[in-house]
């Protein structure tokens, strides 16, 4: 009677479960080509330890996917479903046994109940490690006048786990802005909200600080931060921001300055250090970035406009100047490393690689806020030859913007509008003897869906080496309150 019952149940379970399974390819036609997949993970190259590269056809008409993954070295993985959706720990234990090797990708596609082989594909796993737990990044949805939702978030780049640090909906719809660490470090990061109650909150060792939102004597807030290695410095933007609207097909909003400059920031003495090198009246600073030896101050400066009339006419250089941790001084001497001049562009948002080695800055035909120009590319400079190029294996006919490195200077990531001209999406690519490799879209469990779905554009993404602790709540109270500590002027 026992072994009866077992069969009973038994029995309608299997029904279930096969009633449920997707079909298996069968009558297989080949085809010679790579399939047509989204995102276009062919031939990339991956670091070990990222999450699941999953993917679908682009074609919607198609029912069901089996995919086959296979090591170089060893190990296979199969997926048959809507996408191709890989188990995670499966996935990673393929990649690390597969390190310095290749995936093979097999793709079967059944369409009006016919299946397609198509011609295998490479996915590239690095020998090199990515050495970071994960990213942050500002996710906005399109505005202009108004701020509507929006975060800081932090994504476990090991699998699809994301967590806000911060929404606007906890401090009164205020505009949040730009989550910076010390070279990806969570122990050291500050970010600005602006409109009422506004502050520049800095982070340090797990305490919190609110500095005023504005000093009048400079004039402006501390917008753009980077901070100096040794972590007591950070260098800082102060801009007034102005923005305007194109008839133009192709270009949407211009956003400029009246004005701006370059300053130091001392988190022990509370102290904005002025310096007329980098706050020139007739000139606009911008963009500030520390070598990461710390001796140097990198920046971008364009001669003032009319505005808004001739906001077309702002280009910037990237210049540099010394700086002496010791006393918080900037040197004497201005060196133009490149004069918009010589090139005709405008050269934005610089920033150096961790070993000292290079620079990755973004180029555009003028101004510097670069997510808006669809013109705008990544280029490389290198800082032992000088000699500097455009980052052609990267770029798209589309915006390319807010790039940062790992700490290992073999990784990096930026934002793009490939896609649609409309959102900016995150993109990884990795580095290698002054190349970098075909870039990937930021994995997601079912990535069409979720890409269709999202109404948010990422932008300012970093790397980051760990999760970071934070109490979104209590620094949404603290941001509502009245407490601020002063910054005085030196």
């Amino acid at each position: 009677m026992k072994h009866q019952l077992i069969s009973l149940i038994i029995i309608p379970l299997s029904f279930f479960i096969l009633i449920g399974c997707h079909t298996v390819p069968a009558n297989v036609a080949q085809k010679d080509e790579l399939p047509d997949i989204y995102p276009d993970y062919t031939d990339v190259t991956i670091p070990v330890g990222i999450a699941p590269l999953n993917f679908s056809m682009a074609d919607d008409e198609v029912t069901t996917m089996d995919v086959t993954v296979k090591g170089s070295k060893t190990g296979t993985l199969h997926s048959n479903g809507d996408f191709a959706d890989f188990d995670i720990d499966d996935w990673h234990q393929l990649l690390e046994d597969n390190q310095g090797g290749q995936l093979l990708v097999t793709v079967c596609a059944e369409k009006d109940g016919k299946w397609t082989q198509y011609r295998e594909f490479p996915m590239h796993v690095s020998k090199y490690a990515l050495e970071e737990w994960g990213i942050t990044y500002r996710r906005i949805p399109p505005s202009y006048e108004i701020y509507s939702k929006m975060g800081l978030y932090q994504r476990d780049l090991s699998n699809f786990d994301e967590t806000a640090m911060l929404v606007n909906t906890q401090t009164r719809d205020q505009c949040i802005n730009c989550h910076t660490a010390n070279r990806t470090n969570p122990d050291q990061y500050v970010f600005h909200v602006r409109g009422e109650h506004g502050a520049t909150v800095i982070s340090l060792q797990g305490k919190d600080e609110l500095l005023m939102a504005k000093n009048e004597n400079l004039g402006g807030s501390m917008v753009y931060p980077y901070w100096h290695p040794n972590g007591r410095y950070c260098a800082f933007s102060t801009n007034k921001t102005s923005q305007m609207f194109h008839f133009a097909k192709n270009k949407r909003i211009e956003v400029y300055d009246s004005s701006s400059d370059v300053f130091v920031y001392d988190t022990k003495e509370h102290a904005i250090l002025q310096d007329t090198l980098t706050m020139k009246k007739y000139w606009a600073e911008n963009c500030p970035a520390f070598s990461p030896d710390g001796k140097w101050l990198y920046y971008v400066t364009a001669k003032r406009q009319l505005y808004p009339t001739d906001y077309d006419k702002e280009c910037y250089s990237l210049c540099r100047v010394p700086f002496d941790a010791n006393t918080g001084k900037i040197g004497e001497q201005v060196d133009t490393l490149i004069q918009t001049s010589r090139i005709g562009k405008s050269v934005t948002w610089p920033r150096p690689s961790y070993d000292g080695r290079y620079l990755m800055y973004t180029q555009a035909d003028y101004g510097y806020f670069s997510v808006w120009h669809p013109e705008a590319d990544l280029w490389l400079l290198d800082l032992q030859t000088g000699e500097t190029r455009p980052m052609d294996e990267v770029n798209s006919e589309r915006a390319e913007s807010f790039h940062n490195w790992n700490t290992n200077s073999h990784w990096f990531l930026f934002t793009s509008r490939r896609e649609d001209g409309l959102y900016t999406r995150i993109y990884l690519a990795s580095f290698e003897n002054g190349k970098a490799t075909k870039p990937f879209l930021l994995p997601q469990h079912n990535p069409k869906e979720y890409y269709r779905l999202s109404l948010y554009s990422f932008n300012t993404p970093d790397f980051s080496s760990r999760h970071i602790d934070c109490n979104a709540r209590e620094m949404g109270q603290r941001i509502e309150s009245d407490q601020r500590t002063e910054t005085i002027i030196k």
